[in-house]
């Protein structure tokens, strides 16, 4: 029974309900060991009580039987849903191994899912990122990818690359034959759309990434501008300390939160500005590395203080940073306004209190990121799908040179280098190390 596996398959803690997965050849028979019902019906649910190996009664739970190949897996399926909470979940688990199933590896039932040939590794990483999915435009993204919208794109890039391919081949083989004069265009053509599609796709991957991660927003300003109110105001509650002494947030504070149909990385900086003290400067340097890495930046002023070098300074920052996305505050907006900003600095202001009105900021933020998430464009979803079809893009273009120069055998195996490259997001040649990397980074059970 070594080859049976078994896992509870929701999260850790108090729940309504737990479910307990098995899947091999002996779901069945430990169905009816513990269930003791003789005639157990595929996709049917049984109310039944639950014993474990003493005969003892564990519970009374749902119990669903999927026969092989109609089942997730394409194996012997069994689900045992019984009330919630680690106990008795965890005594139905216990019981389960006892008659000789082994615990599943997390990913295990997903990857004997690809193995059985019932998902592909794009349906497979959908999966995973479903469960993290931080924004309603992130969950219709990767359900249209379940459905299969990346493996048509695969099929189709590796078919026009095998019909190109075929092309070089036909004019290897039958070189003092004739062949038609549009046959080389056309090959360039092919391999021309298909390298526009894929910078495309890899540009709005990159540009989109915070629909799968969460957008990571950085409030950045000098000291006593108000961020860690504004961080406290958005979260609801006291996260960060807050009082009028500059230099008091010496590090980053990271918390999540929700904006509209988005989940949201907030990160409140130190204050920038010209310091001797060591741990200060620490923390100055950290706020400009999360400067550097994030989606979306808040920059803070304090509209009731006058303009000065330091606000000058941050200035300079924001001018620096090219293709991000940038929002200047101006808190304090409900005292006297002293603070002129000069016409050379160009973005757009709003003015914000962070203790008493900050509605502005959350629309505009909010959208802001329903903005990122319109479009149609296919969209990758982890490092390796966009490292495959870059390397796809690389042997295209490595191909066209040998092309033009009628050297057609050099130009096959680039192409070839292409064809293996943007089949891997599919379905990988070097299949048991990649698999073992991928399915080892999803959920227990799953």
């Amino acid at each position: 029974m070594h080859n049976s596996i078994a896992a509870i398959a929701t999260a850790h803690g108090v729940s309504s309900i737990s479910i307990i997965r098995v899947s091999g050849e002996a779901a069945l028979s430990i169905a009816h060991k513990i269930s003791k019902l003789e005639n157990i019906i595929p996709r049917h649910a049984h109310l039944t009580s639950l014993y474990n190996a003493n005969d003892d009664l564990i519970d009374h739970a749902i119990m669903i039987y999927f026969a092989g190949p109609h089942s997730f897996t394409g194996e012997e399926i069994v689900e045992f849903q019984c009330h919630g909470g680690m106990i008795v979940a965890q005594e139905i688990l216990d019981t389960i191994l006892s008659y000789g199933v082994r615990l599943a590896e997390p990913g295990e039932f997903s990857k004997r899912a690809f193995l059985n040939g019932k998902i592909d590794l794009t349906e497979a990483e959908a999966i995973s990122k479903l469960i993290e999915a931080k924004s309603v435009d992130a969950a219709k993204i990767l359900a249209k990818q379940m459905k299969g919208e990346l493996k048509t794109f695969v099929d189709e890039s590796r078919e026009a690359l095998l019909r190109s391919l075929a092309y070089s081949e036909v004019m290897i083989d039958y070189a003092e034959e004739d062949i038609p004069d549009d046959i080389m265009q056309s090959i360039v053509t092919q391999l021309d759309t298909l390298t526009q599609k894929i910078e495309q796709i890899v540009d709005a991957s990159h540009r989109r990434r915070g629909l799968i991660e969460g957008f990571k927003v950085a409030i950045i300003g000098k000291p006593n501008v108000g961020k860690s109110s504004l961080l406290n105001a958005l979260l609801s509650y006291d996260r960060a300390i807050v009082s009028d002494i500059a230099g008091t947030t010496r590090d980053t504070i990271e918390e999540q939160v929700r904006i509209g149909s988005h989940i949201i990385r907030l990160v409140d900086t130190a204050g920038i500005r010209e310091s001797e003290d060591t741990i200060e400067k620490i923390g100055i340097e950290r706020s400009l590395s999360s400067v550097e890495d994030a989606d979306v930046i808040i920059a803070l002023f304090d509209y009731s203080r006058p303009f000065d070098s330091e606000d000058e300074k941050i200035f300079s920052i924001l001018e620096a940073l090219e293709e991000k996305h940038i929002i200047v505050a101006l808190n304090k907006s409900d005292l006297e306004q002293k603070l002129v900003i000069e016409k050379s600095h160009n973005f757009d202001t709003i003015e914000v209190s962070a203790k008493k009105a900050f509605v502005k900021l959350t629309e505009k933020l909010e959208k802001l990121f329903d903005s990122i998430g319109e479009g149609e464009e296919l969209m990758l979803i982890s490092a390796r799908q966009i490292e495959a079809v870059t390397q796809t893009k690389q042997s295209i273009v490595d191909a066209k040179l040998p092309l033009l120069d009628g050297e057609l055998e050099f130009f096959s195996y680039h192409l070839q280098e292409a064809v293996k490259s943007i089949s891997s997001i599919s379905k990988p040649y070097d299949s048991e190390e990649i698999l073992d990397k991928m399915f080892g980074e999803f959920c227990l059970g799953k």
